[in-house]
């Protein structure tokens, strides 16, 4: 190879690298998640989930309303979510089992009515699944959720206060001491 050649090629390396290092000097941080949030003292997010009615399992419209004034655990979920069915089985035992009193724990489904009725008929799932369909991501958002990922859940306490919201699977351990907060 000339020497011409070799000097090209080295010239080229170093402008490359000066490049790489201008870049890498001048890299901004990422922008902040942007998430919807609730002023201290107010649930107009909480009120306004509770002014919905959405179809239940079996297709039956069902008023959310009916769940006001208790502690809730609203978990967003899918039937196609590996991580939303595998927390299911905790999710009932937690609704269950007695140990927080008048917790409620709802699903809403980010899903289709059909897969959802057939899901509750192959599992036996002991709390409300709800079917809210891609408008259960927007809401989810408005609860924070500005990834719109899935598993969602959002503990509410009786006063219609969001008290914590959680995304991807629950880690129990956590979610028995917020829920022992209450």
């Amino acid at each position: 190879m000339k020497t011409s050649h070799l000097l090209a090629c080295g010239a080229i390396a170093v402008l490359f690298g000066a490049v790489g290092a201008w870049v890498g000097l001048n890299k901004k941080a990422p922008a902040p998640p942007i998430t919807s949030t609730v002023a201290p003292g107010t649930n107009a997010l909480v009120d306004g989930l509770l002014s919905k009615s959405m179809a239940d399992d079996k297709g039956t419209l069902q008023s959310l309303s009916q769940h006001k004034g208790k502690p809730l655990l609203v978990n967003f979920w899918a039937t196609w979510c590996a991580p939303c069915v595998q927390e299911m089985p905790e999710l009932s035992a937690l609704q269950t089992g007695g140990a927080y009193r008048n917790l409620q724990v709802i699903g809403i489904a980010i899903d289709t009515p059909s897969n959802v009725a057939t899901f509750a008929q192959k599992f036996k799932i002991a709390y409300p699944l709800y079917v809210d369909g891609v408008a259960g991501t927007d809401l989810s958002r408005q609860f924070g959720n500005a990834q719109g990922g899935l598993p969602f859940t959002v503990l509410i306490g009786a006063d219609g206060q969001v008290k914590k919201t959680y995304l991807g699977r629950l880690k129990f351990d956590q979610l028995r001491q917020d829920l022992a907060g209450l």
